[in-house]
């Protein structure tokens, strides 16, 4: 069976990008910044971003390449003896699994906003129970829009690499960043916008040295880039082999701190606009809200606000929503799917049905115990085994495969790879200062800060 490939650097960008740019990007990065010193935060982000994150972006991407198959054959590929073969086929099984569990969970907050999308056009049309239908709570709504996302993503992966993934991530990112901006422009207009601009953009640069601060924004950097769940690694293997993989890790990395960055101008000074309405944008503990109580309850707040524009700014905020969380669920679909096909021998089409059943399924039970079980598979996949998967891919490329075999994977796109600064400092950083740093994080959530 043929392969696909990413037929240019460019197809690689937008999809890539499209897989670290999710909901927690718009969501959560904002919010991060604001609780932990806005414009302080957002330097040390971007100075971790680079500085860690990218190393470990690059680990993936050249096991992806080198090993071009799924996660588990990859990692499995690479070790010899027993021993370290069962531990790379466990570490890629846990890969799938955690992918695949983090899709049903994400499918249903996705269908959130694909039903807050329908509803504000509803509203339009003065359907308005069907609008309340939509933005209230319910097991049915829950259902009934998480299958119609996954089905979505299940209709962009069963096309393939070439006719579903890259196509898609043209028309989908340049779409996204094109009503981000057009709505940063607009909540900026709005009164009380600038206070809400100044927190994100001025640093206080004593709080640099704030410990609390370093570790938030070392987590957020590291995790932004989708990094842990074998995305990555299957997006490398479908990399050509004279790409050159740190230039392209490096333009993925940009993309992504881009986009977060435009995420905090435009979700901060939304915040402090929505202040201006009346709308109370702290909470007990005197932080920012974040979250749900954030997406569904301060922005719309601001949006009535908005006279005859509310309901287009809410149809092109909750479709940017949509679209972010399209593109992310995307990559994560294709970790169990390029699983399936390639050792259980089944058709994409087969294996994009039996995974988007699967899923549906799982996430129906998640919503059905909504209460009990949401919130464990969210801290079980995201704070638990993103972070174990991470450490273990850094310590797969650093220590588990050759050096030789990584500077002849990397110089097939950099013949003069060895000469340059990246070969003199990445294979250290991966090898030592990143699994360092996320036992860190790891620790760091047992003994949080005071």
């Amino acid at each position: 069976m043929k392969r696909g490939q990413f037929s240019s650097r460019l197809a690689f960008i937008l999809a890539a990008s499209g897989s670290a740019v999710g909901l927690g990007n718009i969501w959560g990065f904002p919010s991060k910044a604001a609780e932990n010193g806005g414009g302080a935060f957002l330097l040390m982000y971007l100075f971790l971003a680079f500085l860690l994150a990218y190393p470990a972006l690059m680990a993936e991407l050249t096991l992806g390449r080198h090993g071009r198959s799924n996660m588990v054959s990859t990692l499995d590929s690479i070790t010899s003896g027993l021993v370290q073969k069962r531990l790379g086929q466990l570490t890629g099984i846990m890969g799938v699994i955690t992918a695949t569990m983090i899709l049903c969970f994400y499918s249903i907050i996705a269908g959130w906003m694909m039903a807050h999308t329908l509803a504000s056009i509803m509203q339009t049309l003065k359907m308005y129970k069907i609008a309340e239908w939509l933005v209230t709570f319910s097991l049915w709504r829950n259902i009934c829009f998480s299958t119609a996302f996954i089905s979505l993503t299940l209709l962009v992966i069963s096309a393939g690499v070439e006719k579903g993934i890259e196509i898609w991530s043209k028309r989908l990112m340049p779409c996204m960043l094109l009503l981000l901006l057009g709505l940063i422009v607009y909540v900026l207009l709005q009164p009380g916008a600038e206070e809400g601009l100044k927190i994100f953009l001025v640093p206080d640069f004593t709080q640099l040295a704030d410990p609390q601060l370093i570790l938030s924004a070392l987590g957020q950097a590291f995790f932004s880039l989708s990094l842990g769940v074998g995305t990555m690694l299957i997006y490398g293997s479908y990399i050509r082999s004279d790409e050159n993989l740190p230039v392209a890790g490096a333009l993925v990395t940009v993309s992504d701190t881009g986009v977060a960055v435009l995420a905090g101008m435009l979700i901060i000074p939304a915040l402090f606009a929505a202040q201006q309405l009346g709308v109370d944008i702290y909470t007990e503990t005197g932080r920012l809200i974040s979250g749900p109580d954030l997406i569904f309850h301060a922005l719309p707040a601001l949006f009535e606000g908005m006279g005859e524009a509310e309901a287009l700014v809410a149809i092109a905020f909750f479709t940017l929503m949509s679209i972010a969380a399209l593109t992310s669920s995307i990559s994560m679909f294709e970790v169990p799917v390029s699983w399936a096909i390639e050792t259980q021998k089944m058709s994409r089409l087969k294996a994009s049905i039996a995974v988007g059943v699967f899923t549906i399924l799982i996430s129906g039970i998640i919503s059905y115990k909504f209460t009990s079980i949401f919130e464990i598979v969210v801290v079980a996949t995201t704070e638990w085994a993103q972070p174990i998967l991470s450490l273990m891919l850094c310590l797969f490329c650093g220590w588990l495969m050759h050096r030789n075999h990584l500077l002849d994977e990397l110089k097939q796109g950099v013949p003069d790879l060895e000469s340059g600064l990246f070969w003199r400092i990445w294979p250290t950083y991966v090898k030592i200062f990143c699994p360092l740093l996320i036992v860190i994080i790891l620790v760091q959530s047992f003994l949080p800060f005071s």
